[in-house]
């Protein structure tokens, strides 16, 4: 195939790793909330975004990392059926993604339009940034995620939170050209700065890691309790890759949902969020930080995502490296964390806003009700061997109150508006 792109490769190396920079704070961050590897979720994001350009014929710039979506039900998960039952979750999300791509292939795009209607999509997306708002608001103030201990004085701890998300609100709001494209990293470096003045990092664990390590690398187990926490939730990671692949596409002038095609990049998405959950790490989305620093630096060379893919892999073998991310202090992640997961939220509200859900017609308003309600509120349907709870409750409540309530042939979808990543 003929290459467009006659960048030379000092270039493409350094316009790889810039897109790398721009990923980065939404990348460890993830899985430092989760309690999984950053060099692990590196590794995955490299080997993911590799996987998705092999699928794809390296045709779509795009970087793929760690998905913000899948944070609740890991979490839910996790402290219940211990994190190699999560990985098999992950796994199964990622069958989910390649499963729809076959139905898109057979039936077209559409098909999604009509199973996943905004209706559906956004109360859960509203969920999933709701629902994790105590979680946030728990590290911001000092304490576990949970908020079952005090981890670092509230007068400290809130200090150093709200350093990190006045710096995060502030270079968002107001900051220029690349600057602007990287808000959580430049809120973790304050915030670290700041926890430093304070005294609350350890760098003892740093000093003691060697330079070189393997990432830690777990196994995933099957088990049936945890793939139902955690599959619902890839219903809204699918529109947002829909979403994602429409919005690289405007900015490159192409249309990617033709060539390569919708299923070959849904396809691609879910081998990498499979192969990552295969080797504990966490799901992966395409990122809309990196799409924008696309549209920033006007490179549309596919090939730079195959160096940020490179370069991510060998930040995972950094043992020091990975050692740095998890000291970082929980006050720092919940003050950015307020911010992120609102936001969140607010992406379900922009949802229904931008595609004119009447909410005053009955049917729309039971699907958004009881799916907010069940979501936000922790309704637990089942027994003591099995339940559903949380946001994997609200989404399947969503997807079956849409197919069995009569009506719904109003809406249609005239085109897929681009979301930010999840």
């Amino acid at each position: 195939m003929h290459d467009e792109y006659n960048d030379p490769l000092w270039r493409q190396g350094i316009s790889g790793a810039q897109m790398l920079f721009v990923a980065f704070g939404a990348l460890v961050l993830m899985p430092l909330i989760t309690g999984m590897d950053p060099n692990v979720a590196l590794f995955t994001a490299g080997i993911g975004t590799l996987l998705f350009q092999l699928v794809t014929g390296r045709q779509v710039p795009v970087f793929l990392a760690s998905s913000f979506a899948f944070i609740a039900p890991i979490l839910a998960a996790k402290g219940e059926f211990g994190l190699p039952a999560v990985l098999g979750g992950i796994v199964a999300s990622g069958l989910v993604y390649i499963l729809l791509s076959a139905v898109v292939r057979i039936k077209g795009a559409g098909f999604i339009d009509r199973l996943l209607p905004p209706v559906v999509i956004a109360p859960v997306i509203i969920s999933i940034g709701l629902a994790l708002s105590p979680v946030a608001v728990n590290m911001a103030m000092g304490k576990a995620g949970d908020g079952s201990a005090q981890l670092i004085p509230y007068e400290i701890a809130m200090l150093i939170s709200m350093s990190a998300l006045l710096t995060t609100v502030l270079v968002a709001a107001m900051g220029s050209g690349l600057l602007r494209l990287v808000p959580i990293l430049a809120g973790i470096i304050v915030g670290c700065v700041v926890a430093a003045f304070c005294g609350v990092i350890d760098t003892t664990q740093v000093a003691a890691a060697p330079w070189l390590a393997l990432p830690a690398f777990v196994a995933p187990e099957l088990h049936w309790g945890a793939i139902l926490y955690i599959v619902p939730v890839a219903l809204a990671p699918a529109i947002e890759h829909i979403g994602g692949v429409i919005a690289i596409g405007s900015v490159t002038g192409k249309d990617f949902i033709k060539k390569p095609g919708l299923h070959r990049t849904l396809l691609g998405d879910g081998l990498a969020t499979s192969a990552a959950g295969l080797l504990g790490g966490p799901p992966n989305t395409t990122y809309a930080e990196v799409t924008g620093a696309v549209m920033l630096t006007k490179n549309y060379n596919p090939k730079i995502m195959t160096w940020a893919a490179c370069f991510a892999i060998g930040l995972a073998f950094v043992g020091k490296f990975g050692t740095a991310l998890q000291s970082i202090p929980v006050p720092v992640m919940g003050g950015i964390l307020c911010l992120l997961f609102g936001s969140i939220a607010v992406v379900g509200l922009n949802t229904l806003i931008r595609h004119q859900v009447d909410l005053s017609e009955a049917r729309n308003l039971i699907i958004v009700s009881i799916t907010l309600v069940f979501g936000i509120g922790g309704m637990v349907m089942g027994n003591s061997d099995f339940a559903l709870s949380g946001i994997s409750l609200c989404a399947i409540s969503a997807l079956v109150l849409n197919l069995v309530l009569p009506g719904g042939q109003g809406w249609r979808s005239k085109t897929v508006l681009e979301e930010p990543d999840l």
